[in-house]
């Protein structure tokens, strides 16, 4: 895999949509990202690596302003480019064949490496679909799953809204530049996901809401998460694109079954036909991506406790999940007070507490707070 540096040539290739497999071919072809920066138009076509139209958008006049602006406006708080292979990139993204060679962030990056589950449906939703993708966003937020969707009207909307009421916060994949929030009656929405979680995309500062670039960014949403979960979606929904990249990215298809003289469900139930898992409830989820979220958690390096006092079952726990343990009590606990007494990231420290849930040694309890059931 090639390491890329060069953050303003970038930039520059990112006005032309330029992929990382180009940008790989580029620095093959010219010695670097800057020497293809330098080259004559003739040049580059005939080494035949961008289209005519990524070639017209590279020789703009305006390139240099654009990237200048860019540059600026990553020196804003929280607000960042990261660069595809850097240490601070998304991992989970990097594991698709098309990953963005530039995603811009605004907001909590460090939330992208967490784990995520992807909400996404219809924009004429139901109230019950609304209501619906809140409650799954809140219950799988408060388990310490981040939950990401795409900013839209409609389930994305819920989604998002319900995320912010647990603990775990919300990614928003925007078909935008970071520069403007779409559509403007989800700026305050977007301001707050800003505030409390991260925004995301891949398209340059300026870019209008185009329709072609919504289907484009879906790959991003599954991208990052662990599974995709469709609440409400028409036959011809968009949502149902992000399913299907979801499912070609190997990662997990949920869908919430409906009416059927609901034409919203009608996406849903073809979903489920070809291969989805339906769910009924937030733990439906995390039981069916429970093997997904112990690798998250198995790296986590902590003391382990005194196997000798310990019982049987217990000895079969990770050892940070052992400490953890030892750590609750039959009263609750809350996630604050856990995080102080175990010094564990709060992030790993969600990802142990939903693992001992799953195994029937804890309960969750409503506001941030567990007790110890075993």
């Amino acid at each position: 895999m090639s390491t890329f540096t060069d953050l303003p040539s970038l930039l520059a290739y990112q006005q032309a949509f330029v992929t990382v497999s180009q940008a790989e071919s580029v620095q093959a072809y010219f010695g670097s990202l800057q020497n293809g920066l330098d080259a004559s138009l003739s040049q580059w076509q005939n080494s035949q690596i961008l289209t005519d139209a990524q070639l017209e958008k590279l020789f703009a006049e305006d390139i240099a302003s654009k990237v200048d602006l860019s540059l600026d406006w990553a020196q804003g708080d929280s607000q960042n480019w990261l660069i595809y292979g850097a240490k601070d990139y998304p991992k989970q993204l990097m594991q698709i064949d098309d990953a963005p060679l530039l995603l811009g962030v605004r907001g909590q990056a460090e939330l992208l490496n967490d784990p995520q589950l992807a909400i996404v449906g219809s924009r004429h939703a139901s109230k019950q679909g609304i209501n619906i993708a809140e409650d799954f966003a809140r219950f799988l937020s408060d388990r310490g799953l981040i939950v990401t969707s795409g900013l839209a009207r409609g389930i994305d909307t819920a989604a998002h809204q319900g995320a912010l009421q647990g603990l775990a916060k919300t990614v928003a994949v925007v078909a935008t530049g970071l520069d403007r929030i779409y559509p403007a009656a989800n700026k305050n929405l977007g301001l707050q996901i800003v505030e409390q979680g991260v925004m995301v995309s891949e398209f340059p500062l300026g870019t209008q809401p185009l329709s072609h670039h919504f289907p484009r960014r879906n790959r991003i949403i599954s991208g990052l998460s662990l599974g995709t979960l469709v609440v409400e979606a028409a036959l011809q929904s968009g949502s149902l694109i992000t399913a299907r990249l979801a499912s070609e990215q190997g990662r997990e298809v949920f869908a919430v079954p409906g009416s059927i003289h609901n034409p919203q469900a009608k996406g849903c139930h073809q979903l489920i036909k070809q291969g989805a898992k339906l769910v009924e409830s937030g733990e439906d989820i995390l039981q069916e991506i429970s093997d997904s979220l112990k690798p998250l958690t198995a790296t986590v390096d902590h003391r382990e406790t005194d196997a000798q006092t310990a019982p049987q079952w217990a000895k079969k726990l990770t050892p940070s999940a052992q400490k953890l343990l030892a750590l609750m009590d039959y009263d609750e606990t809350s996630l604050d007070e856990l995080a102080v007494l175990s010094k564990m990231p709060v992030s790993s420290l969600q990802a142990e507490l939903l693992m001992l849930e799953l195994d029937g040694v804890i309960e969750s309890l409503s506001a941030g707070r567990w007790r110890k059931i075993r």
